[in-house]
């Protein structure tokens, strides 16, 4: 049961989400309710048909979020991301895409920092390439949220080496431990 679940760092850590994705009744954010923190913190993954022949312009994409984070590696630091993971797959000769995230913050603000970043940096999302996203996604923040929620896939099960880690805790061990090296290295 989640509620005997101590955030505990110290150990790996599983949970099993129930059917739906919430334990008892949700607490509702902004935009609905929302996604319980696992071991893994806070993560979502959707699933939406790509509009036919656009399949290319997922891999093209992808190429400009490595450029982007290659010239300006903060880029995207606003989003207190862990992982993104994007796949293509066919299901009865039609084309989805497949975004799974994880991250620090609640799904509402993840979702309005992204849609801030797309505003501040002038790029659009590749989701626009996704059967039924709303084109006023960029001055509509609801309307961009309500495409994923509706498009969002519970997962049943979350696992973590290091459970309930902030990906800024897990840079500053980093830090810490490159610091302690070159200390070694100039004491011998």
């Amino acid at each position: 049961m989640v509620e005997a679940i101590k955030e505990d760092s110290s150990k790996p850590s599983a949970m099993a989400v129930p059917k739906g994705g919430y334990f008892g009744i949700p607490q509702q954010g902004r935009y609905g309710p929302i996604f319980p923190k696992t071991p893994a913190v806070y993560g979502f993954s959707i699933i939406a048909k790509i509009i036919p022949g656009r399949e290319a312009s997922f891999y093209e994409y992808a190429k400009n979020i490595e450029a982007a984070v290659a010239t300006t590696p903060d880029v995207l630091a606003v989003l207190k991301l862990h992982y993104l993971r994007w796949n293509l797959f066919d299901i009865k000769g039609d084309t989805y895409f497949q975004y799974m995230g994880i991250f620090d913050t609640d799904f509402d603000k993840y979702t309005e920092d992204a849609v801030g970043i797309f505003a501040a940096t002038g790029l659009n999302t590749v989701f626009e390439n996704l059967e039924g996203f709303p084109k006023d996604w960029k001055t509509n923040a609801p309307a961009f949220i309500q495409f994923v929620r509706d498009h969002h896939r519970p997962c049943f099960l979350e696992y973590a080496e290091y459970p309930w880690v902030s990906a800024e805790e897990v840079k500053k061990a980093l830090r810490l431990k490159a610091a302690f090296s070159n200390m070694l290295d100039q004491m011998q």
